[in-house]
C-alpha cells in the first residue's frame, strides 16, 4: 500500500509526464517535453522535433548538412517544432480547448512559445530548467507583470524520482505485492 507521503505531488506527477514525453524528442540539441493540463487532467502532450513528415534529425544524424545540431549555427533557425507548440497544435487538431489550462515543460518556454501559450489561453507555466536570461528575461517578466501568465520553476524530488525509477519504470508496475 502506498502512503500519501510517498505519492508525487501534482507538480511532480505532471513534470514527470513531461520528462517522459521528452524521451520521444528527435532534436539533437536537447530533448524537451510538454504536457497541457486542465482540471488535473492531461489534455495534450508534445515534444520537440522536426515537423510532421519531415526527416527526423536523429534519423539523418544532423539538423542541416554539415551541422551536428541546430545550436551549432548562429544564423540557421532550429528545424524543430518546440514541445509547447506541438502540444498546443495537438490540442487544436483534436478540438480541445486550452483556455484556462496549465502547461508543464522540461525547459522554460522561449519567448515565441511563451507568446503562443498566452494566446492559447494557458494561464500557468511550470518549468524545470531556466532558459530565458538577460533581455529575454525582461520580456518574459513583462508578460508576468501584466498578469498574462504565471511562471513557476518546479522540480521532481530525488525521493520521488528514485521511487518512480526503482519501483515503476524499471520493473512491471501492476504486480501484486506479497
Amino acid at each position: 500500500m502506498v502512503c500519501d507521503d510517498q505519492r508525487p505531488t501534482w507538480d511532480e506527477y505532471f513534470l514527470m509526464l513531461a520528462k517522459l514525453a521528452a524521451t520521444r524528442s528527435t532534436c539533437l540539441a536537447f530533448p524537451v517535453g510538454a504536457v497541457i493540463v486542465k482540471n488535473k487532467q492531461v489534455v495534450a502532450t508534445g515534444y520537440n522535433g522536426s515537423p510532421s513528415g519531415s526527416a527526423h534529425c536523429t534519423t539523418q544524424g544532423y539538423c542541416y548538412p554539415g551541422l551536428s545540431s541546430c545550436d551549432a549555427s548562429k544564423t540557421l533557425p532550429s528545424r524543430a517544432v518546440h514541445a509547447e507548440a506541438n502540444a498546443i497544435a495537438q490540442a487544436a487538431k483534436h478540438g480541445i480547448s486550452t483556455d484556462g489550462a496549465s502547461i508543464y515543460v522540461t525547459l522554460e518556454p522561449c519567448l515565441s512559445c511563451l507568446k503562443l501559450i498566452i494566446s492559447a489561453g494557458i494561464k500557468e507555466v511550470f518549468y524545470e530548467t531556466v532558459f530565458n536570461v538577460g533581455e529575454k528575461a525582461l520580456v518574459r517578466d513583462s508578460f508576468v507583470d501584466e498578469g498574462l501568465v504565471i511562471l513557476k520553476q518546479v522540480t521532481v524530488s530525488e525521493t520521488t524520482a528514485k521511487r518512480a525509477s526503482d519501483l515503476f519504470l524499471l520493473f512491471s508496475t501492476s504486480v501484486m505485492k506479497a
